[in-house]
């Protein structure tokens, strides 16, 4: 069943709250059995498809680099049409080796029975790979 465009906002925004707040549990619980995760780029470790699960464990793994548990990912714009929203968003995050992770984003999120069964993200790759990879 398709979503309205303002429940799958709503669905997506409430997503994107729980992926700031660091809860990985509420996060996958939000999201479909068969969803994943590509990110765009070429980041050993960020870049490609991850499943549901492999996703979970990704988010668990970074928890400990960033000094507030959590990337805040906060959406300046969405677009809703069925059960796909465009997301302009702004990520941000101090590590706990003081650099600042501060990146643009725009998210493709599908929906699927109320849940997040495919998201893509388009992020600056090589800002990623600085700040978290390089020296």
């Amino acid at each position: 069943m398709s979503a309205t465009a303002v429940d799958a906002k709503a669905i997506v925004a409430r997503f994107f709250a729980t992926f700031s707040a660091g809860d990985v549990p509420g996060l996958l619980a939000m999201m479909d059995d068969e969803a994943n995760w590509w990110v765009s780029g070429s980041v050993d470790g960020f870049s490609g498809e991850h499943g549901k699960q492999a996703f979970g464990k990704l988010l668990a793994g970074v928890k400990d680099v960033y000094r507030d548990g959590a990337l805040r990912i906060t959406p300046h714009a969405m677009i809703a049409e069925g059960d796909i929203v465009a997301v302009e968003a702004e990520g941000w995050a101090e590590l706990t080796n003081g650099r600042i992770y501060n990146s643009r984003y725009h998210f493709a999120v599908e929906l699927r029975d109320g849940k997040i069964l495919r998201v893509r993200e388009y992020m600056d790759s090589l800002h990623a790979r600085q700040i978290f990879f390089d020296p």
